[in-house]
């Protein structure tokens, strides 16, 4: 089976995208962001990859960040082929004019719940502009085992709610599930999800059991194990500083922890940054280590007889 990686260069933090094509499936993995630029681009890569627009017919999008989803309609219409999204995020895209107003207002609410002044939630806001897609687009949805041209669909949460990986012929399409350089934002970067760190690390666990070499929604093809390694750590030592920093401060909001975790946070990264610090909050919480003691905003303080080491084993 042919793979063909297409690099949409974007000038974000994460680098290139990358969208993938199987030409003889007629398959089409993250076209990429909106705009004339990355449409060029895209266009090219399918030429030099020898598929015409015509050839695509299926186009899978792991996910609904605009990054990846964003020229998915637009190919859609072009090739008259098909969107297909997991049905926890096919909505964000197939109804984004009032998934978009439902999510501006969740987020919002869910900042608030997280300690997040009020002047620094409107930064926010101003930093979420609409994106250039139709407020409806045909997509067609799927469930864990679904089949879209002879490929696998694996539900992999944690980034978003509805993120999904494409297995098929020992090559496993993750999406931002699994990075080169870095780990993918959790809790900030869909907030419908109530314990997104559990979530994503049972995902990690099930890519590592999967069949297959990783390639990733940004950067090229992963040394599997290696990375799956690093990320775990990184989420160990993360919870540890969480867990260090609720012994410190008095009943901390996750925007208390946010700030000594990240230190000054603008626009969308305080979301993020408030995000990660509420995941792993309630990851800890989940699993008895610290308790949640008001719930507007959400505080936090250590459970009798818990420390570090207790921290530890929940990674293992």
């Amino acid at each position: 089976m042919t793979v063909e990686q297409i690099r949409i260069r974007t000038g974000g933090p994460e680098g290139f995208n990358s969208a993938y094509v199987l030409p003889e499936r007629g398959l089409l993995i993250d076209p990429g962001p909106p705009g004339e630029e990355s449409w060029n681009q895209l266009r090219r890569g399918l030429r030099n990859a020898g598929v015409a627009l015509d050839d695509v017919v299926h186009v899978v999008v792991t996910h609904w960040h605009v990054d990846h989803a964003g020229l998915a309609p637009r190919i859609a219409e072009t090739a008259d082929a098909q969107i297909h999204m997991h049905e926890r995020d096919a909505p964000l895209l197939a109804t984004y004019a009032r998934e978009r107003e439902r999510r501006y207002h969740r987020d919002a609410t869910t900042l608030e719940a997280w300690g997040v002044p009020a002047e620094r939630v409107t930064d926010v806001h101003a930093a979420d502009i609409p994106s250039a897609l139709p407020d409806k687009t045909v997509v067609e949805t799927h469930v864990e085992g679904d089949t879209v041209a002879g490929t696998t669909v694996i539900h992999t949460p944690g980034h978003t709610a509805g993120h999904l990986a494409l297995s098929v012929d020992g090559h496993v399409f993750v999406g931002d599930t699994v990075l080169p350089t870095y780990t993918p934002n959790v809790g900030g970067s869909d907030t419908r999800l109530a314990n997104p760190l559990a979530s994503f690390l049972r995902s990690i666990n099930r890519l590592e059991r999967a069949d297959g070499v990783l390639h990733p929604g940004h950067g090229s093809q992963l040394d599997t194990p290696k990375r799956l390694k690093t990320i775990r750590n990184h989420h160990q030592g993360r919870s540890q500083r969480v867990f260090n920093w609720v012994r410190r401060l008095n009943r901390p909001t996750p925007w208390d922890i946010a700030k000594e975790l990240f230190g000054e946070m603008q626009g969308i990264h305080i979301k993020f940054g408030a995000g990660e610090a509420a995941a792993h909050l309630e990851y800890l919480v989940q699993n008895d280590i610290i308790a949640t003691i008001s719930t507007d905003p959400l505080r936090f303080e250590l459970r009798q007889g818990a420390d570090e080491d207790t921290v530890s084993t929940i990674f293992e």
